[in-house]
């Protein structure tokens, strides 16, 4: 089994200004000579971490991390205003030109492969190769089976902290009554929503739960950005039109691409990225068997250990 690489030290970490109030946490490691490529994370509101530099060799690839805004380091934090898809996007774009990089790899899970798409569906022509896993088209249903009705039977112990909040004449929309929860002025109540959004995702990221993982989405900290990022974006659809994301695949059909996704992902089920294959049948699509959604899996990490380097020898 292919395991993630010896932990990196970045070679450097600045702050960038977006205009928008807004400033995002940027860091770089591996070669400067290599192949460039930018990891994003989940979410929205996740923050990147150390580990997520492991994925790449880094004598064959420049590596480029960033913390979306909001989230992580960069500030300011769990700020909803100016926080887009497409401002996402934007920054994307800011990044590499500030870099001087003509065309990067794409390397996103989750809510990354979202962005991901989005921003290859946007700018073809900036993208050499993608590798998505664990993927989230952001559509309605997609938001209802882990925030309403799907989920819930799998984990029904899990569950029942998730509706704690919510008293129960709100619970025919959960979304939205978290959503005014953690927008809402009473920092009690922000408090403990955001705990038990946070909580309860990090409780089903993996086939079988990992302390570190619960830990990180636990964290007060890292549990206000999530929760309120991702009602947020839930509740305004992602910011993407009806099926967006399938419906522009066509413009990366001539982009390599991998899509990766473990069989039992009970938060982001295994149809979404069946369906991006449909829509995208040039990238090769891989079910990770004995794997839910994290990439925290060993299935998923050995999986895609293989795609990078796989991306790497095609690229030098």
């Amino acid at each position: 089994m292919n395991r993630l690489y010896p932990p990196i030290r970045e070679n450097r970490h600045f702050m960038l200004p977006t205009g928008h109030q807004h400033t995002l946490y940027v860091e770089e490691c591996g070669t400067p000579e290599g192949i460039p490529v930018v990891f994003l994370h989940g979410g929205p509101g996740s923050g990147c971490e150390s580990w997520h530099r492991q994925f790449f060799d880094p004598e064959r690839y420049r590596i480029v991390l960033f913390d979306q805004r909001g989230c992580g380091r960069s500030t300011p934090h769990a700020q909803l205003e100016h926080n887009t898809t497409w401002e996402l996007v934007a920054d994307m774009e800011r990044i590499r030109t500030h870099l001087g990089i003509d065309k990067w790899m794409i390397f996103g899970g989750s809510w990354g492969s979202t962005l991901g798409l989005a921003y290859a569906e946007t700018h073809p022509e900036r993208v050499l190769g993608l590798i998505l896993r664990g993927i989230f088209l952001a559509r309605p249903a997609d938001v209802r089976w882990f925030y309403q009705e799907g989920a819930d039977r799998v984990f029904p112990d899990y569950w029942k902290d998730f509706l704690a909040p919510i008293p129960e004449p709100e619970r025919d929309d959960l979304l939205a009554a978290y959503h005014r929860r953690l927008t809402g002025q009473n920092e009690i109540a922000r408090m403990q929503a955001a705990k038990a959004w946070a909580y309860w995702e990090g409780r089903a990221v993996n086939l079988q739960p990992l302390g570190s993982t619960v830990d990180h989405f636990s964290n007060p900290y890292t549990a206000m950005s999530v929760a309120r990022l991702e009602s947020h974006y839930f509740v305004n659809r992602a910011f993407l039109e009806p099926d967006q994301l399938l419906r522009d695949a066509h413009r990366i059909a001539n982009i390599p691409g991998m899509i990766i996704h473990g069989r039992y992902d009970m938060i982001c089920p295994l149809n979404q990225a069946y369906e991006l294959h449909q829509a995208w049948p040039e990238a090769e699509f891989i079910i990770v068997p004995d794997c839910g959604h994290g990439a925290s899996e060993p299935g998923i990490q050995s999986m895609l250990i293989k795609a990078t380097d796989f991306m790497a020898d095609q690229f030098s």
